[in-house]
C-alpha cells in the first residue's frame, strides 16, 4: 500500500477519534479550538482528515480534551 494511503488512513482516524471525544464532551469545535489554542477551521480539517498535525498540535489538543492518548490516536 503507498505511503500516503496509510497516513491517510492514520489522519482520518485521529480525526474521527477526536470528533468522538469531543463532542462526548459536548464540546463544540469552536469550544475546542478556544481551549487548545487553535483556529477553528483548524479543528475542522483535523476532524475531516484534511490535514496531517504537528505533535505539538496533537499534544494541545489531548490537553484540552482531557483524555488518554489512547482514545485518540488510531
Amino acid at each position: 500500500m503507498p505511503r500516503k494511503k496509510i497516513i491517510s488512513a492514520e489522519v482520518s482516524a485521529f480525526g474521527a477519534n477526536l470528533r468522538r471525544e469531543r463532542t462526548a464532551r459536548e464540546l463544540t469545535q469552536e469550544k475546542l479550538a478556544e481551549l487548545a489554542d487553535l483556529n477553528i477551521r483548524t479543528v475542522q480539517k483535523i476532524e475531516a482528515g484534511e490535514i496531517n498535525i504537528l505533535i505539538t498540535t496533537a499534544c494541545r489538543i489531548q490537553k484540552a480534551l482531557g483524555c488518554a492518548w489512547e482514545r485518540l490516536l488510531p
